[in-house]
């Protein structure tokens, strides 16, 4: 008897349209989740180091978020996504492996924070970014390029050829607790090439400095960035507050 293959699938879902009261896993308070964390479904840690370490990022003048075109691989919750529309991103496209995380997690948790309005996140509510592009994207790291909308159409391309396609891109990527698997790490790190504005795009990583007994982690990734010597990284912010292994955020931009 012949074997069933399993084939991959890629999704793409455009606006906003998940309202059932049954799947709101929603995170009404940004600020409540920085400083107090959330129950019920696990939330990692690297979520919220990289959402203070975008804060801290823009209170120091070192990231501009308005207007950029943004990308958030294996999102989840999608917090890191979600604080990027409430500081102005013009697009903000979140990318998981399953469908159905985003449309039972993801769409969720941006319709809660970001369009309803009788319970605004921001002081200025004139600042309010629902004008703002949101889709949805499922799909392996290995394939998912394919319906992306920003990404550099050719190899010499995105392998950093001087003057082409500079403009392409997403302006940042943010990824955060998705270095774990070892045998990942090549197909995210081709991923986020393809997809990485080379003019001025910045990617923000957060993870632990080792996950233990799947063999991968923040340096494991690094090594494969240095190796192909492309890209260079730089350490944002380091935690060791016990919780959990040592945990870092990275940044890492073009050459």
């Amino acid at each position: 008897m012949r074997k069933k293959q399993n084939k991959k699938r890629l999704f793409s879902f455009g606006g906003l349209e998940n309202k059932e009261n049954d799947l709101r896993i929603c995170i009404e308070d940004l600020h409540n989740v920085l400083n107090y964390g959330v129950g019920g479904l696990k939330l990692w840690e690297g979520s919220l180091d990289l959402v203070k370490t975008l804060q801290s990022e823009i209170q120091d003048g070192q990231l501009l978020l308005t207007g950029k075109r943004v990308l958030e691989l294996g999102c989840g919750h999608g917090l890191p996504g979600i604080f990027t529309g409430l500081e102005g991103a013009a697009v903000i496209h979140f990318q998981d492996f399953n469908a159905e995380v985003l449309r039972c997690l993801t769409i969720p948790n941006v319709n809660a924070n970001l369009l309803k309005k009788s319970q605004p996140l921001a002081t200025d509510v004139s600042g309010w970014n629902t004008d703002a592009e949101f889709r949805f994207f499922a799909g392996d790291w290995s394939e998912v390029y394919q319906i992306l909308p920003y990404v550099h159409t050719n190899k010499k391309d995105h392998n950093c050829s001087p003057g082409l396609g500079q403009s392409v891109g997403y302006d940042v990527i943010l990824m955060a607790e998705t270095v774990y698997s070892i045998s990942a790490l090549p197909h995210l790190y081709e991923l986020i090439k393809k997809c990485l504005n080379r003019l001025n795009g910045v990617v923000y990583m957060a993870a632990k400095k080792h996950y233990f007994g799947v063999g991968g982690g923040s340096r494991r990734f690094l090594s494969v960035v240095d190796k192909d010597g492309v890209m260079e990284a730089s350490l944002v912010s380091e935690v060791a507050d016990g919780s959990s292994n040592v945990r870092e955020v990275w940044k890492l931009h073009f050459k």
